[in-house]
């Protein structure tokens, strides 16, 4: 019990010390991303991967923003890992994806990516791609916010309140928080179904 106490009242903290104005900004980004016919890739590795399915279907269907993954395409991302290396697997893939200017990725990852410790090489040779392009980063990260966080144009690092329970609190709550930007006025363009029924 007491494990579960502790978990529910760290995650009591974490809500009150998120920093709203980055969600702010992020759902301004993407407004304007979907208002310049822009298109939103969503990268994660790991339980990041299956968030960024879960969001792709999100932006698509919620907001009518054109979104992406390259983990939604097992035939095309192993053959890149088996050919060409996981670390550039993600960079190739935007590129065969043609990114531009007015579109924005958005990152899904604990860490935020680090060359220097070598974690998340794969999101981090992503994210100096994107700049290159000129294209909005964004990202929902947690710990320090690795090379997300020093980039991103709109960064929401999730607090690490107790260094044993990371991974779980910046997963889950990365969940909570593109949950609710696609539920924000601002994007939200359709209807949900369980909402639909008064």
């Amino acid at each position: 019990m007491n494990f579960i106490n502790n978990y529910i009242a760290e995650s009591k903290e974490i809500l009150d010390a998120i920093d709203l104005e980055q969600i702010l900004k992020i759902i301004s980004i993407l407004k304007k991303t979907r208002e310049n016919d822009g298109r939103l890739f969503i990268l994660g590795v790991g339980g990041g991967a299956g968030h960024a399915s879960h969001a792709v279907n999100d932006f698509r269907k919620i907001c009518g923003i054109e979104a992406y993954s390259p983990s939604d395409n097992v035939s095309e991302l192993t053959a890149r890992v088996n050919d060409d290396g996981w670390d550039t697997s993600y960079v190739n893939w935007l590129m065969g994806s043609r990114l531009k200017k007015d579109d924005t990725l958005l990152i899904f990852s604990v860490g935020g990516g680090s060359l220097e410790k070598s974690v998340s090489v794969n999101i981090v040779k992503s994210l100096q791609y994107a700049i290159e392009k000129g294209s909005k980063i964004c990202g929902i990260v947690g710990r320090d916010g690795g090379y997300t966080a020093e980039i991103a144009d709109a960064c929401v690092v999730i607090p690490p309140i107790n260094p044993e329970n990371i991974t779980p609190h910046t997963e889950g709550f990365q969940a909570l928080v593109w949950h609710l930007i696609v539920a924000h006025p601002d994007l939200q363009m359709f209807e949900m179904k369980w909402e639909s029924f008064k």
